[in-house]
């Protein structure tokens, strides 16, 4: 026990020798302030926002050199990052989806920076690459965003980013012969390619002032449609208003009906609208933007909708298309547990059910009757993968924390399952154990959290253990596999995923439980999951570190304002740091449904006490802090980490490293290479380690 002790302080003043003291960049300021409803709010930092100052290059350099001068310095960084790669360089596969005379499928051979597409004519002849979007960039910072068939498999539309950003462009194959068409659609975002014949529809916006394609408001997007093989100037305008709502057209399976949803700022719901193709006018299913409601497919007869209208945790409905008037009759009512989904196939349902965060797979009849189960290996998450709603030929996917992908075959007609392909990662998965517990949050409330770790680990409060979560926009945080977890787990750390309230885990009331005035009761439900760990002596203050992304950006660095004695490491990413000022940029304005906005004096008064940027406080002893954003996000604007580590740095006058990690070429996180991915996630782990005082076993 000394000699360990010992070798423990040995390593310590090794690493404090190595890093020291850091110096941390002088950032400019510049006298600002903005006036809230008689509320006089600092904010020296809004240079920042401007994309186009000059000024901020330089920041963005400095911060970056001082975070690669710290991290560079610890010792085991190299090989945390070979263990990641070595860990990461496994073939991936997705579930195949059948267009046409051919499957098609992604497969990542390991390390390649990104996801090829492959097409064979049945699952065991050689397959072929369909499109590779390697060859888009040499970085690999260009990457496929979505890929679309036409209803005859003449054409396929995809889609690509460049370093990450929202904005695609949309490109035409013929699927034949692979050859690209001279289409080229840009200013193009949060859109598919709808297909509709031998067009489709996408959602457009105006393209933004030169200087500030990455941060201006992205307001009033317009619908058109285009026909494969003409030029974007010929496509046909749908649809446009200057109200700033969501809307979205898009064709049933069949292509007999179209949809047209709108969704508002202030309202969780939409409403939904139908019309046969060809008719001119469309015919309002529901009124009422309190509720949600989403078309599932249709006979010739019966169009079938999964809605939440009054039932919270969501039913299947149904109305007869041949009638005047639409009046709904339940198929499948609400239950204690969230439908998750509902997918027709071959005259069925197939169902799934979330039951406290893991879900379940069923088989109902078009009466609404459950006929069989589907049998998952273990308690986890799965999707399912639906080409045809006549093809008897389904598959689905299956994971958990430690349970890597598996795919799975199911017959319709027989209801049966076969394993299709499984997966071989570099762990032994039967080394660990996953639970679940249920705590009580500062008001009461039971809130289900997982906890992962390595089997016989000794639960002595000196584990590193990591706690993470979202709590926001609906989403829930389900139990899938991630490589780089097992960075932590193979050190003997705790992994610990709280499903916050706010998420979707138990539906809409869920939901409304943790957002606008009730948004506390997030942050609450946080700091509760961390006193349990601590309280049962899986970890300690001393060895909990805490992480969360955009919105659970958010999470973190609000907790760190209200309890920091909990907590040793932070790691917020692309986080909504400045919640007075998030609704004025990209497409912030639509979270005002989420968060609130500052402009009117009741949100102002509630977002003003939880704002991380504004909470800032110089008499706080913050945890170690590493902040990570990208240049190229346009969802959540990097100005609000600038902005947020500028002024933590400036305040902050304790020993505890607080440094940003500026990641270029890429965005708020989809579509990013592996290479940018290893190398992101060996920073992060070696930052937790190091800051805790844990020596890796590399």
């Amino acid at each position: 026990m000394k000699n360990t002790i010992f070798l423990f302080i040995i390593f310590m003043l090794i690493c404090e020798a190595g890093i020291g003291q850091i110096k941390y960049p002088e950032t400019k300021k510049i006298r600002h302030s903005d006036n809230y409803f008689g509320v006089e709010v600092k904010d020296d930092y809004q240079w920042m926002e401007d994309q186009a100052n000059p000024d901020l290059k330089d920041f963005i350099s400095e911060q970056n050199k001082v975070t690669r001068e710290y991290l560079d310095k610890i010792p085991y960084l190299e090989k945390i990052r070979n263990r990641l790669t070595e860990i990461i360089n496994y073939p991936k596969y997705s579930t195949p989806f059948k267009q046409g005379e051919f499957y098609y499928f992604y497969k990542n051979d390991g390390l390649q920076n990104q996801s090829v597409i492959y097409r064979q004519k049945d699952l065991t002849s050689e397959p072929e690459v369909f499109i590779d979007p390697n060859e888009f960039s040499k970085d690999g910072t260009v990457s496929l965003q979505f890929l679309t068939f036409s209803k005859d498999n003449k054409f396929c539309a995809y889609g690509i980013s460049r370093a990450g950003s929202d904005w695609n462009e949309i490109f035409v194959m013929d699927v034949k012969s692979k050859t690209k068409l001279a289409d080229h659609l840009e200013w193009v975002k949060f859109s598919g390619a709808s297909w509709l014949g031998d067009g489709f529809f996408y959602n457009k916006y105006e393209k933004p002032e030169e200087g500030k394609v990455l941060s201006s408001k992205n307001e009033n997007p317009k619908i058109y449609f285009h026909k494969a093989g003409t030029s974007q100037s010929e496509d046909k305008l749908i649809y446009e208003d200057n109200l700033n709502q969501w809307v979205s057209i898009y064709p049933s399976e069949d292509e007999k009906y179209l949809f047209k949803s709108i969704s508002k700022v202030g309202s969780n719901g939409n409403q939904l609208y139908f019309k046969k193709v060809g008719e001119t006018d469309f015919r309002l299913i529901k009124d009422d933007f309190d509720f949600d409601m989403w078309p599932i497919n249709n006979t010739a007869d019966e169009m079938f909708l999964m809605t939440n209208l009054n039932a919270p945790k969501n039913k299947l409905v149904k109305f007869n298309l041949n009638k005047g008037s639409i009046e709904f009759e339940e198929v499948i009512p609400e239950t204690k547990d969230v439908l998750s989904s509902v997918i027709m196939c071959r005259g069925k349902f197939i169902v799934e059910y979330r039951v406290d965060v893991t879900d379940r797979l069923f088989i109902y009849g078009f009466d609404g009757k459950q006929r069989s189960e589907i049998k998952l290996p273990s308690l986890g998450a799965t999707g399912i993968s639906v080409s045809d709603k006549d093809d008897p030929e389904v598959f689905y996917t299956f994971t958990s924390f430690t349970y890597p992908y598996e795919i799975y075959k199911f017959d319709m007609d027989s209801e049966k399952s076969v394993l299709f392909k499984t997966t071989e990662v570099k762990f032994n998965s039967s080394d660990f154990e996953t639970k679940q517990v249920f705590y009580r949050s500062k008001d009461g409330t039971m809130i289900p959290m997982f906890i992962v770790h390595k089997k016989g680990i000794e639960m002595n409060g000196n584990n590193p253990a990591l706690l993470y979560a979202y709590g926001g926009f609906n989403a829930t945080m389900s139990p899938v596999f991630s490589p780089s977890r097992i960075i932590l787990l193979e050190n003997g750390g705790v992994l610990a995923i709280a499903n916050l309230r706010g998420g979707g885990e138990y539906g809409e009331e869920w939901h409304q439980a943790g957002m606008l005035l009730k948004k506390q009761n997030v942050f609450d439900d946080f700091m509760a999951a961390a006193e349990y760990l601590i309280g049962n002596n899986y970890t300690s203050s001393a060895k909990l570190a805490i992480e969360g992304g955009s919105n659970g950006g958010l999470l973190i660095g609000a907790v760190i304002n209200q309890r920091p004695e909990l907590f040793r490491v932070a790691l917020p990413a692309v986080g909504v740091m400045d919640m007075l000022r998030f609704h004025k940029f990209t497409i912030g304005w639509s979270w005002v449904t989420e968060y609130g906005s500052s402009d009117d004096s009741v949100g102002f008064n509630n977002l003003i006490k939880y704002s991380p940027y504004h909470n800032l406080k110089p008499d706080i002893k913050y945890p170690a802090t590493l902040v990570f954003t990208s240049d190229h996000d346009d969802r959540v604007v990097p100005a609000h980490s600038f902005k947020y580590i500028a002024r933590l740095q400036e305040l902050y006058k304790g020993d505890n490293p607080v440094i940003i990690r500026i990641e270029t070429d890429a965005g708020h996180g989809f579509g990013r290479s592996i290479k940018k991915i290893i190398n992101e996630q060996a920073d992060k782990w070696s930052f937790m380690f190091y800051n805790m005082g844990i020596n890796p076993v590399y």
